[in-house]
């Protein structure tokens, strides 16, 4: 069953310092965080090292989840022109680099996402997530695909099945509700996937009505859990059911955030996600 011990996602707060969310985490009821690269990387250039940072983290009680994300892993990622506005951003984000990183802070696992909206065959992007499957063992790491429905890999049927083919025992998915119900993936085909495949979950809600422009929403419109209408009741059954025991991180992105302090901004979002769980477990 999934755990009511909550992480706190790092991607909406790239804003935020690092150790300026470590407090306000604690006190909103978490028990971990993911991680970016670029948080380590700047706290290392000011002069910090692994191990300070580690401490630093483990003495607000918090653990330390996923490494949120290597974006430079398909073949086409590094094709991509000098005038790409995603290049600079891409060639930073490689396996080797992230991974290490991963692997020096004490991050559990390593996510590969596709954001530029290019397709790849199977066959490709599979031999490309194994390699990358196989860097993370190298380190005792599992390695896990987000699918975002406005990428080159845009949903569960297609994530799924990289995976499948590359066949590695440390490879799986990120499953992230907001991308789950906006790519239209079926309850159906989740409840076929052992969940020991899903390596992390990532909960949050929306309006019943997707936006023209799902970029937009997904970068300023997502809803805490219990705001919105997606069937989040239906999407924890189903991962009980399959006996995933993923991590919960709890990823909200909405325009206010860069304006409120980040103990406000999430406050609310470990209640109600507890809440979102025990009511699918009829135990509210």
């Amino acid at each position: 069953m999934l755990s009511t011990d909550l992480v706190l996602s790092s991607p909406p707060f790239i804003h935020v310092p690092l150790l300026d969310r470590l407090a306000p985490a604690r006190e909103a009821g978490l028990q971990g965080i993911s991680l970016m690269p670029r948080d380590i990387w700047s706290l290392e250039q000011q002069g910090m090292n692994a191990a300070e940072i580690r401490a630093r983290i483990e003495d607000h009680g918090l653990r330390i989840g996923e490494m949120d994300c290597t974006a430079c892993w398909l073949p086409s990622h590094r094709r991509m022109g000098e005038d790409s506005p995603m290049a600079a951003l891409l060639r930073s984000l490689t396996p080797e680099r992230v991974i290490a990183t991963a692997a020096r802070i004490g991050a559990s696992s390593v996510t590969a996402v596709e954001m530029t909206g290019v397709a790849h065959a199977l066959d490709e992007a599979a031999e490309a997530f194994a390699h990358v499957c196989d860097r993370a063992a190298d380190h005792g790491l599992k390695a896990h695909i987000e699918f975002l429905p406005f990428g080159g890999i845009p949903d569960l049927a297609s994530a799924w099945a990289i995976v499948q083919m590359a066949g590695r025992p440390n490879g799986g998915l990120t499953l992230d509700s907001w991308h789950f119900f906006r790519s239209r993936s079926s309850l159906d085909l989740l409840a076929a996937i052992p969940g020991s495949r899903i390596h992390t979950v990532q909960i949050n809600d929306a309006p019943a009505k997707a936006s023209d422009d799902l970029m937009q929403e997904t970068m300023n419109g997502r809803l805490t859990p219990g705001e919105g209408s997606l069937d989040l009741l239906g999407f924890v059954r189903t991962l009980d059911e399959i006996g995933c025991v993923a991590p919960v991180s709890v990823e909200i992105f909405t325009r206010e955030m860069a304006s409120l302090p980040i103990a406000e901004v999430i406050r609310d979002w470990a209640p109600a996600t507890r809440a979102i769980i025990k009511r699918a477990r009829n135990e509210a």
